[in-house]
């Protein structure tokens, strides 16, 4: 499956606990919707997912992504150390230019 190239670097940050590379992958003003809270700009998203990190040890594999370059809906199997693992998770994606401005993540 071919993915945009923030959605990889996105995976793969994840994937290797880059917290840095991963708050990287938003614009400075972006917001992640998360377990009913919402974290506004990059300073509040690289501490959700520090933290996230932190508990859960969370890696993605991608099941399958569809989108047209402003939105995008990422299907991906997510496994670590939280109960239920693996699960499947969506992930609702708004891009602005090379970066996430908006992604929203649900069961």
């Amino acid at each position: 499956m071919k993915l945009p190239i923030i959605i990889t670097n996105l995976v793969k940050a994840q994937d290797r606990f880059d917290n840095v590379a991963y708050t990287n992958c938003f614009s400075e003003s972006g917001v992640l919707f998360d377990e009913g809270k919402i974290h506004t700009g990059r300073e509040e998203i690289a501490g959700w997912i520090e933290e996230g990190n932190k508990k859960y040890n969370s890696v993605m594999k991608p099941i399958s992504f569809e989108g047209d370059g402003v939105m995008g809906i990422l299907k991906t199997e997510i496994s670590g150390t939280f109960p239920g693992s693996p699960l499947v998770f969506t992930y609702h994606f708004e891009f602005e230019g090379e970066h996430i401005q908006s992604l929203k993540i649900t069961l």
